[in-house]
């Protein structure tokens, strides 16, 4: 890439926090918006609470709004030391070649759910779903998760880890499905990073982990809970208030944050291109927004 389209412009900042949960609506899932000024706002369903259809469809529909930087709450594929036993001629693969894996085997659950994946004789053996840890599981990890480690962001779960109250496989699978039906309905229209590369007018997918964000807003490893700490982590990001009062739910809380920070790093080009992502994480394995700006980790850069 050339400096000139080396950093996407967008018109909206969209943060989504995720969920893979069984069931018709989810208290995990939350949404928050911004434009290129002002503060996020968090974006209402139109039921008491969203679905996972219900997301795509809010998505789809703004798409016609202008280029947005969307940031799900989610992995964008597998650790590819075990998921390219799934196919034969492995080093050829992409991780859409996954997603359709994933559709094929999961397709006819409803609201994106990807869980049958995790439980197919073929792959679940590969997930630890049950129990204390088995003596065969090693807690594979992609590259951007050992990086966001390395980085100082905090410990993301392995997607292949189907257990505790900090899974993400299962939000993980369902997000691929998601992200497949986006760019099937508006292939014109819709890039994921880091495996697409975005072009003029495309709203953007990246992969994010609402830490990072609240660790360089001087969070650590606490939770948000009410409108004044909104505000404060707002305000280390650059944002203006959002000016919510008494409680607020930690999902939307990471979902406000996560939004801000988006806005934050998406003009940084080290962001696009980190030195620490290799070719595999490029085609295969994702990459999480924000990490490894710095060649091989190290101290997290300031917010």
């Amino acid at each position: 890439m050339t400096t000139d389209d080396a950093v996407p412009a967008f018109s909206r900042f969209i943060a989504i926090d995720w969920s893979g949960a069984a069931g018709k609506r989810y208290a995990g899932v939350a949404v928050a918006e911004c434009g290129v000024e002002g503060p996020p706002r968090t974006v209402a369903p139109t039921e008491r609470q969203w679905s996972r259809t219900a997301v795509f469809d809010w998505l789809l529909d703004g798409l016609e709004r202008g280029p947005a930087l969307v940031g799900i709450d989610c992995a964008f594929s597998l650790p590819f030391d075990v998921a390219r036993r799934y196919f034969p001629d492995p080093d050829a693969v992409t991780a859409f070649d996954l997603w359709d894996r994933v559709e094929a085997v999961a397709g006819a659950e409803p609201d994106f759910a990807g869980g049958g994946f995790a439980a197919h004789p073929d792959y679940g053996a590969d997930f630890w779903r049950a129990g204390t840890q088995p003596d065969w599981y090693r807690d594979p990890h992609r590259l951007t998760e050992r990086v966001c480690r390395a980085d100082g962001y905090g410990s993301p779960q392995s997607p292949y880890k189907l257990i505790g109250a900090k899974q993400v496989g299962k939000g993980g699978l369902a997000g691929m499905r998601m992200l497949r039906a986006l760019k099937r309905a508006a292939p014109d229209q819709v890039a994921v990073w880091p495996f697409d590369a975005p072009g003029p007018g495309h709203t953007v997918f990246c992969e994010i982990y609402p830490r990072l964000f609240l660790i360089r807003a001087g969070f650590g490893l606490r939770k948000i809970r009410d409108g004044a700490a909104v505000d404060a982590a707002l305000a280390a990001l650059g944002a203006p208030p959002a000016g919510l009062s008494g409680s607020v739910s930690d999902h939307d809380a990471d979902a406000l944050v996560s939004a801000a920070g988006l806005r934050r790093l998406a003009g940084r080009e080290a962001v696009w291109s980190p030195p620490a992502m290799d070719a595999r994480a490029r085609r295969q394995e994702g990459w999480i927004f924000g990490v490894g700006e710095r060649d091989g980790g190290g101290a997290a850069p300031g917010a």
